[in-house]
C-alpha cells in the first residue's frame, strides 16, 4: 500500500468520537503513551466495512467495546501466553522421556512449526488488522520466522499489521489495551517471558519481508511502532 495515495481520514463511529470513554479508574499520564502507530492502523482498515481484527494480547473489555463501537469485529488470542505454556509442556516432555531420547530436542523454528499446528488457526486472510504488540521482542528470533509467515497468511491483502520493538531490553513486563484510538494503556502484569533481543532495521526488514510496504514511528520512550501492510 502507499500511503501518499491514501489521503482519507480517519473515520471513526461519531457517537464514540463525540464521547470517548475514560482511561480505566487506574490509568495514570505514567502508563498511557500517545500512539501513532495505532493512528496509523486505523486509518488504514476504517473504510472497511465491518472489518475483523486480531488482537494477538489478552482480553480487555476496553479494546472489545472500542471495536465493537467502530463497526469491527474483534478475536483475541494470547499467542506469547499459549507459546510460553507450549515450551513448559515440551520441556516435560523432554525430562520424562528416556535417558536414550533426551537428544530429541527441536530447533526453535521446528518448535514453532510444533505449536502452529494447533494456534493461529484461522482461515486465510481472516483479519484486516492483527494486534501483534511487542511480543515479537519476547520470542527466539530463531523462532519468529514461521510465526510471521503464518500471520502473513492471515491478513487480508491491504491490510496491516502493527507491532512494538523495545530499543533496549525492557525493565518491566507489560500488556497492552486500547483507551481511544490514539492512546494504549501499559498494564503491568507478571512476567511471562524475558525480553529476548533488541531487533536491528536490517533484521526487521528481512523479518518482514513479504509485506508490501512498511512504516514505523519511534516514540520518547524510545520504543518503535512499526506498520507492516501486505
Amino acid at each position: 500500500m502507499n500511503w501518499t495515495v491514501k489521503t482519507r481520514p480517519i473515520t471513526l463511529n461519531p457517537q464514540r468520537a463525540a464521547k470517548p470513554g475514560p482511561p480505566s479508574p487506574a490509568s495514570t499520564a505514567a502508563n498511557t503513551r500517545v500512539s501513532n502507530g495505532l493512528k496509523e492502523f486505523l486509518w488504514l482498515i476504517g473504510d472497511v466495512p465491518r472489518g475483523r481484527v486480531l488482537d494477538l494480547g489478552p482480553i480487555w473489555q476496553s479494546t472489545v467495546n472500542f471495536f465493537v463501537e467502530q463497526d469491527f469485529r474483534v478475536s483475541s488470542e494470547d499467542l506469547l501466553r499459549a507459546w510460553k505454556d507450549f515450551l513448559t509442556d515440551e520441556e516435560e516432555r523432554i525430562r520424562a522421556a528416556a535417558a536414550g531420547e533426551a537428544g530429541q530436542r527441536l530447533s526453535p523454528s521446528a518448535l514453532a512449526e510444533r505449536f502452529l499446528e494447533t494456534a493461529l488457526q484461522y482461515p486465510e486472510a481472516s483479519y484486516h488488522g492483527i494486534l501483534a504488540w511487542d511480543l515479537f521482542d519476547y520470542f527466539d528470533p530463531a523462532a519468529l520466522a514461521p510465526f510471521v509467515d503464518r500471520l502473513s497468511n492471515l491478513v487480508h491483502p491491504g491490510g496491516a499489521i502493527l507491532a512494538l520493538f523495545h530499543s533496549r531490553p525492557t525493565e518491566r513486563f507489560h500488556r497492552y489495551r486500547i483507551i481511544n484510538e490514539q492512546s494504549v494503556e501499559l498494564i503491568p502484569a507478571p512476567t511471562i517471558a524475558v525480553h529476548a533481543r533488541v531487533f536491528q532495521n536490517r533484521e526487521l526488514l528481512s523479518l518482514f519481508e513479504q509485506f508490501r510496504s512498511s512504516k514505523s514511528f519511534v516514540g520518547r520512550d524510545q520504543v518503535r511502532e512499526a506498520l507492516y501492510v501486505k
